[in-house]
């Protein structure tokens, strides 16, 4: 299956994002307003650059099955800039995705950062300092999180084929690097 394909050969770039992030300090309740600050704006970078080119790059047989209308996150994450007095910004490098295999795995990296996202949702909804902040983006899904997650492994794990794996991880560790490299 090709999300457990994902979710190994991508491991050590989620570890450097969850340092990048400082995550550890969420569940120490060490977690600051500029932390959350650096979090959001690192995301909204990502989405920026890579929302709308990974949509369009996809089939309509995938469009459907995932129900992108529903995942669509951009405007959600600038409404989070917006309460934190961060502002919006344009594009400033260039982000490719070469098919849609390329596409559905830099989705697998914006999925699972929404997946980890209600859990730190959750947790800094409980942090002293917290109180204020609107979880626009870490909350998007609401109670349908699992769901919503559940659904994009499934269609990844019956439409993508053993010998498309590969693409599906080069787009995946081409978003996590942009990520990880994006100011």
């Amino acid at each position: 299956m090709v999300s457990e394909y994902l979710k190994q050969n991508t491991a050590e770039f989620h570890d450097a994002a969850e340092k990048l992030f400082s995550s550890h300090k969420i569940f120490s309740k060490t977690f600051t307003l500029e932390d959350y600050k650096k979090i959001i704006n690192t995301n909204y970078l990502m989405l920026l650059h890579s929302e709308d080119k990974i949509f369009t790059s996809l089939s309509d047989k995938f469009s459907e099955k995932l129900h992108l209308d529903r995942r669509v996150k951009l405007p959600l994450i600038e409404k989070d800039l917006s309460s934190l007095d961060l502002k919006n910004q344009k594009e400033t490098q260039h982000l490719e995705f070469a098919d849609e295999h390329e596409a559905l795995g830099a989705m697998y990296v914006i999925e699972g950062s929404t997946l980890g996202g209600n859990v730190i949702a959750k947790q800094l909804s409980k942090t002293e300092g917290f109180d204020d902040v609107t979880f626009n983006f870490f909350g998007c899904y609401q109670e349908n999180t699992g769901m919503m997650w559940k659904n994009f492994k499934e269609v990844l794990d019956s439409e993508v084929t053993p010998e498309n794996y590969n693409k599906v991880l080069s787009g995946a560790k081409k978003l996590y690097t942009f990520l990880l490299n994006v100011n």
